[in-house]
């Protein structure tokens, strides 16, 4: 008899895990997600954005999930299209802009990381960056970190696509189905209760980002999750700028400007914290500020339509780095692969494949 697994949560995270799952073992997999559609929560408010190369990230366990989720994803790309599955994927790398000469011999000292790690990565004067992205007002820029091997990913339509191709292969998703409590007998948990009802499981996945919280409070170490807040807007431009032939993602002080194509753009995303246990909610101030900072670097953001504006809660682990990909407590059937704070998307690829490799050992 195939073993039953339970995903819990179905955002970028959970289908991929469902997706590397399907390909690599002979297990019975159910999905079940609280919404009525895939890919809402975190990964609706993410952009997409994949800095792994372009982190300063160079060593241990985060640079590993980074270097793998980055190496993976051009050929996750290429499965889901022979599969007829087209996922907008810009991969014409991420320019980053510096404002402040001081941090220079830091990128230096990246740049000579990387290449020795056998990845490119270059460093643009003032007029290398002018000849390149002719959009970029120049008065405060020093000079410019491109990351031809990084790129961006549209997670929703990426999700999609791996929920269509994980349900030919047989998995089965379950919608709108709150998960209310793991069914534990002893060090296993034998289902997962929800409000469509009981699945039993030999393996239970909880991917659920800040919902995968309340679900370990019986454990012996409960997962703390802390929400922060993200804001992004779709813009629209008369035209395209800079270069049509180029049309990387431009990252200036933490904002990203994310190409769509025909004069459309994304513009994010904004971090904010929860004071003295007020609820997080999106204000029209952190979008105006947010179109103000793009606007620096940009200057035909500032008169640019808003076409929509969306916010999201990121999971931020408490008192342990992010993600968290491990067993929860003394359980021994188990994994948490949640937590993935703003990396999300670009860690989905790693975290999937340890999903994977655990299971098969464990199964």
């Amino acid at each position: 008899m195939k073993p039953k697994i339970v995903v819990v949560g179905c955002g970028v995270v959970g289908a991929l895990i469902a997706y590397e799952l399907s390909a690599q073992l002979d297990a019975d997999i159910q999905v079940v997600d609280q919404q009525m559609l895939p890919a809402q929560g975190s990964t609706a408010a993410a952009l997409g954005v994949l800095m792994g190369v372009i982190s300063h990230k160079v060593k241990g366990r985060t640079w590993r999930l980074r270097e793998f989720s980055a190496r993976r994803y051009r050929g996750l790309i290429d499965e889901l299209s022979q599969q007829g599955q087209a996922v907008p994927f810009n991969s014409q790398g991420i320019v980053s802009l510096c404002f402040d000469q001081a941090k220079l011999p830091k990128w230096e000292t990246l740049r000579a990381k990387r290449l020795a790690q056998g990845w490119p990565l270059e460093i643009w004067s003032v007029a290398e960056l002018a000849a390149r992205c002719p959009q970029v007002a120049l008065g405060e820029v020093k000079a410019a970190i491109y990351s031809p091997a990084d790129g961006q990913v549209d997670p929703a339509a990426l999700t999609r696509s791996l929920i269509t191709v994980a349900a030919s292969r047989g998995v089965k998703f379950c919608w709108d189905a709150a998960v209310t409590r793991l069914q534990v007998a002893g060090r296993r948990c034998v289902g997962v209760q929800t409000t469509h009802g009981a699945f039993e499981a030999d393996w239970v996945v909880l991917s659920a980002g800040l919902g995968s919280g309340p679900l370990t409070a019986f454990a012996s170490e409960p997962l703390v999750l802390m929400p922060v807040l993200g804001q992004a807007m779709e813009i629209q431009l008369p035209s395209v700028l800079g270069e049509m032939a180029f049309q990387p993602v431009i990252n200036g002080d933490d904002i990203q400007l994310v190409p769509l194509g025909e004069g459309r753009y994304w513009l994010g995303a904004t971090v904010e914290f929860p004071e003295a246990g007020v609820p997080l909610a999106a204000e029209a101030m952190g979008l105006e500020n947010l179109q103000k900072g793009a606007a620096r670097f940009c200057e035909a953001i500032a008169s640019a339509k808003i076409v929509r504006t969306w916010s999201g809660l990121r999971p931020r682990p408490v008192g342990q780095p992010a993600p968290v990909i491990k067993p929860l407590g003394k359980l021994e059937n188990v994994t948490l692969a949640t937590g993935h704070y703003r990396n999300g998307v670009l860690l989905a690829p790693a975290t999937a494949q340890q999903v994977c490799e655990q299971l098969q050992t464990a199964l």
